[in-house]
């Protein structure tokens, strides 16, 4: 199965999946202009935090095509640097843009951006197979000890729509299915933004065996031994290992503890935050609240729509992510193989080659 592209450029501007579409219709849109890429980074047309950052940076490229002015680079960034403030890689993604942008001529700070923001796109890609290559090891090793599959639970959607490449919880199943490892994953829904039916309609295209869970279903599968491994992806990971995820990663991480399940984090080095000490100075982004008392769905007719779960003066809080502290994570999965979540600061000043 060849994955269809999340980005692709087109000429001064990129063509992504439309995620919001997802998964009843599969549509691209054509983003010309740096407030459109701010929205659809906003709005979650595009999702997944190494995916939001290369968006990012293709923005910049973007907003530079008529004016390469300072003062415009200067907006470009401040203005992407507002649209989500929990995923870490949109902020890391900018950052390596005004590094290699702000000391350029303007005649040369154009095409410059573009070359940064391919730049940043393909190393992704590589991380996310570097993340599968070690990751795919854990899998390979609970295949040895039990006969049958290997049952993979995993929340929110990790894998090649989240990413530039394989994704970052995903692509050790992906290189588990090319080693003719057995693997199911267990996909939770992903309450309010249903992420799962995302990782649910690419698994299906990738023919990888999985079942749906509602979200309150993963403590009781995990209690009832039906679960050999949890693995998620990171919006962004504190010096001391703790995670900030998408909402309800917390509550697996918790039951997985409480039974001698292991819990991984994939997630690729540029989504530990050093500059933040530990998980309690991760922002966390409250959406609004029209995401928890509204559902999108089909109806018989085969037409998508929307319909109220709750009155709209219905009271709602909506945080869109929670924080695993890293005394429940049993490692965290990069590019350079899988530390302790207390070690990665080693791992930064001395990676493996």
């Amino acid at each position: 199965m060849q994955p269809t592209p999340t980005l692709v450029r087109d000429g001064d501007a990129v063509v992504i999946l439309d995620q919001r579409r997802l998964p009843f219709h599969t549509e691209r849109c054509r983003l010309e202009s740096l407030e459109a890429v701010a929205t659809a980074i906003t709005t979650m047309q595009v999702r997944g935090a190494p995916l939001i950052g290369a968006t990012a940076a293709f923005g910049v490229a973007i907003a530079l095509h008529t004016d390469a002015s300072d003062a415009r680079l200067a907006h470009a960034l401040a203005t992407l640097a507002g649209t989500r403030p929990t995923a870490v890689n949109l902020h890391w993604a900018l950052g390596r843009m005004r590094e290699r942008l702000e000391g350029l001529s303007e005649d040369f700070r154009h095409e410059a951006a573009w070359e940064e923001a391919q730049a940043i796109a393909c190393s992704d890609f590589e991380t996310c197979a570097a993340i599968g290559h070690f990751g795919v090891e854990l899998l390979q090793n609970l295949a040895q000890r039990r006969s049958g599959q290997v049952r993979v639970m995993t929340h929110c959607n990790a894998g090649w729509l989240a990413t530039m490449g394989a994704g970052t919880a995903l692509a050790p199943v992906y290189e588990a299915m090319a080693r003719d490892i057995p693997v199911h994953v267990l996909v939770s829904e992903t309450r309010p933004r249903n992420q799962g039916l995302l990782t649910q309609w690419e698994l299906a295209r990738a023919g990888v065996p999985h079942t749906l869970i509602a979200d309150n279903a993963a403590g009781l599968l995990i209690a009832r031994t039906e679960v050999d491994i949890v693995i998620t992806g990171a919006d962004r990971v504190a010096a001391n290992g703790d995670t900030a995820n998408k909402i309800g990663t917390y509550l697996k991480a918790l039951a997985a503890f409480d039974h001698d399940v292991p819990f991984y984090i994939a997630a690729p080095l540029s989504t530990v935050d050093f500059s933040c000490r530990a998980g309690e100075e991760i922002p966390i982004e409250e959406r609004d609240g029209d995401e928890v008392l509204t559902f999108t769905g089909m109806d018989e007719r085969g037409q998508p729509g929307r319909l109220r779960l709750a009155p709209a003066e219905t009271r709602v809080a909506n945080p869109a992510f929670d924080i695993t502290p890293a005394r429940l994570i049993s490692g965290i999965i990069t590019e350079y193989g899988i530390c302790a979540a207390t070690a990665l600061d080693s791992m930064r000043t001395n990676p493996p080659v």
